[in-house]
């Protein structure tokens, strides 16, 4: 039997310095290019959505309701993250690495007795570790230097 997840951890190298990493992080257009359509603003207490496709099924309404937790340009970045079942939060931190970026991803606050929340961490962990940073990377690369 696996161990329950109450943090999906995420970390990889980007070839591109913290700056450029950060843009992808917090520039709504660039956000929305990678992740999902957001208002998101670079501030702190800011209250934003994303939106993505509906989940009748899992009790999800395709709205993920945030605010902006912390913001220390461009070390970390924390928002919450509730949408559905989950009442979590999403934080960012970037370390500079040789030429580039060491990125860590944490999403925490997965309940550990909550079925649909344990199903719900292994598809957002899945999620986030393959199609969501390679579209980061992807949106990082495409920026001018």
């Amino acid at each position: 039997m696996t161990e329950p997840t109450t943090v999906v951890r995420v970390d990889g190298f980007l070839p591109h310095p913290p700056a450029k990493v950060w843009r992808a992080l917090t520039e709504p257009e660039l956000l929305s290019r990678w992740l999902m359509s957001t208002d998101f603003a670079p501030v702190l207490g800011h209250r934003f959505t994303f939106r993505t496709t509906p989940r009748p099924d899992q009790g999800f309404d395709g709205v993920i309701h945030c605010s902006v937790l912390e913001i220390d340009p461009p070390c970390r970045l924390r928002w919450s993250w509730r949408g559905g079942p989950l009442d979590t939060e999403v934080a960012w931190t970037l370390a500079a690495e040789g030429r580039g970026t060491r990125l860590f991803l944490e999403h925490s606050g997965f309940d550990p007795d909550d079925p649909l929340q344990q199903r719900t961490a292994t598809l957002l962990g899945g999620g986030w570790r393959s199609h969501v940073w390679r579209r980061l990377a992807e949106a990082v690369r495409s920026l001018a230097p």
